[in-house]
């Protein structure tokens, strides 16, 4: 069989063959691995998309041998997602949450204690983490976002994507490099910052999404961010999962999507079958949005936990610190048996998704259908005239 057809400015902006990206998604169900590892990203790159590292979670030794690891399997484009919220940026000694790896004494005592009382009331026994192996300091005077960013400009991948925060500390280098550079938004104002920031495209990122994400659909949110950034190219997320989505926002004006809940289920992404099947088996009221896990807001499969969380009125503690309290409750939850109660990142199109497949049966099947849409289902089903 032939394979599809389908290509936008976003094909010759990164030297791939399709307008999509999977998500650089990050460690899920209380594990220290993200889910976007080499294999799915390899896989994403080689059937025609660009795959996406979740690098947050890796010292800059790990993130390099991620790295090698992808290119050992593709030799296709592929990107890195770091996070740039303030406190990672922060240099080491420079603040109460800078870089280095924020350690539980920074944890204020209410807020734990809290968290253990939620637990205990949910059955399950408080047991603190063993340390991350292998573990890491940020060396002084450099920020954890730094520090890893050194091994992006060092390897000159060919992407960097930003989850969270602007790209300016670093666009100066990254563009030196050559490496093309990727911010995702959840509003106009960031849009904004980010592109004065040095973004080469925008990614509109809708409260649909999975993992971080904002308050504003997709379609409502995309044209804002266009009108915002213009003439800077802009990717649509959130939503996304088929070829009717992907034939929507490029129908709007996105040159591309980026997608992630649509791969979390594919064979090679880094998660347990459990997290699959309940992804698998939600519908889209089963997703909800929480600070629980990370301090930043999230869209989740709902489960007991979160419920509890929302109703306890316990305030999230700052990106960082909130998850080394979580870290020790995920610990526990894992140490109890209640898998069920783990970290479920997922988006509302997760109420589309039948079955777990290989990446690139979900990618060529997104854009044969977007293709088709686009190029015959549309001229026979709407009648234009361009008015002159």
């Amino acid at each position: 069989m032939s394979r599809p057809f389908l290509r936008t400015e976003l094909c010759d902006m990164l030297g791939i063959e399709y307008p999509v990206f999977s998500a650089g998604m990050g460690p899920v169900a209380g594990g220290a691995e993200p889910v976007a590892k080499a294999d799915l990203v390899a896989a994403v790159s080689e059937a025609g998309g660009l795959g996406v590292i979740g690098g947050v979670a890796y010292s800059p030794e790990d993130l390099r041998a991620e790295i090698n690891k992808v290119r050992a399997k593709t030799d296709r484009p592929f990107g890195v997602d770091l996070l740039l919220a303030s406190n990672f940026l922060e240099k080491a000694g420079s603040g109460p949450t800078s870089a280095t790896v924020p350690t539980r004494d920074l944890v204020p005592a209410e807020t734990r204690d809290a968290l253990m009382k939620m637990a205990e009331s949910l059955g399950i026994e408080w047991i603190e983490a063993p340390p991350p192996t292998p573990s890491w300091t940020v060396p002084e005077g450099k920020s954890y976002a730094g520090a890893q960013m050194e091994v992006l400009l060092e390897e000159k991948i060919p992407v960097f994507a930003s989850g969270l925060g602007s790209p300016a500390p670093f666009a100066r280098a990254l563009k030196d490099a050559g490496i093309k550079i990727v911010s995702l938004v959840g509003n106009a104002r960031a849009a904004r910052r980010v592109a004065e920031g040095g973004a080469d495209i925008v990614v509109a990122q809708g409260t649909e999404a999975g993992g971080h994400t904002g308050k504003i659909g997709t379609l409502a949110l995309l044209p804002q961010v266009m009108d915002a950034v213009a003439p800077i190219p802009v990717v649509a997320a959130g939503g996304v999962a088929d070829g009717r989505g992907l034939a929507a926002v490029i129908a709007a004006g996105a040159i591309g999507a980026w997608c992630g809940t649509a791969f979390l289920v594919s064979h090679e992404a880094n998660q347990p079958a459990l997290q699959k099947q309940r992804i698998l088996e939600a519908a889209t009221e089963d997703t909800v949005v929480t600070r629980l896990y990370s301090g930043k807001t999230m869209r989740n499969i709902t489960n007991p936990l979160i419920q509890a969380w929302e109703a306890s009125g316990i305030r999230a503690l700052p990106m960082g610190l909130q998850g080394v309290l979580t870290r020790d409750l995920l610990h526990s939850i894992r140490t109890a048996g209640r898998d069920d109660l783990l970290m479920n990142a997922a988006g509302q199109a997760s109420g589309m998704l039948q079955k777990t497949r290989p990446a690139s049966e979900i990618l060529h099947e997104m854009v044969a259908d977007a293709s088709h849409l686009l190029g015959a289902r549309l001229s026979e089903r709407v009648q234009v005239q361009v008015a002159v």
